[in-house]
């Protein structure tokens, strides 16, 4: 009997070594698959509004097109038509338009 008890308990200990084991690699997926690429794509959209400069044309995230007419340390003056003026945030720029021009004509990117 005490044999019998002494297996059970070894046995236990290796399942548990299994559940961390199993555990770690669940982490170690989530990472790679969620946290990871993420952090990648805010990075690119970080480096691209450090990169933004007076006349580039642009697209909020809203959608409206516009030429930058100015830029601040937080905020953009947009013109988006002939003598019409916004202030955003410099947060809410997300991409050129000419980098939508380029990906929309881009025969890979179509479904």
């Amino acid at each position: 009997m005490l044999n019998s008890i002494l297996l059970q308990a070894a046995g236990g200990q290796q399942s548990g070594w299994g559940s961390i084991i199993m555990i770690v690699a669940l982490i170690a997926i989530f990472y790679f698959f969620m946290i990871r690429p993420q952090s990648q794509r805010q990075k690119k959209i970080n480096e691209f509004r450090k990169g933004l400069s007076k006349g580039d044309h642009v697209m909020t995230a809203g959608g409206i097109y516009g030429r930058i007419k100015d830029i601040k340390e937080t905020v953009v003056l947009l013109q988006i038509a002939e003598g019409v003026t916004i202030k955003i945030d410099k947060s809410m720029i997300y991409q050129s338009a000419q980098d939508i021009a380029e990906t929309a004509g881009d025969p890979q990117n179509k479904d």
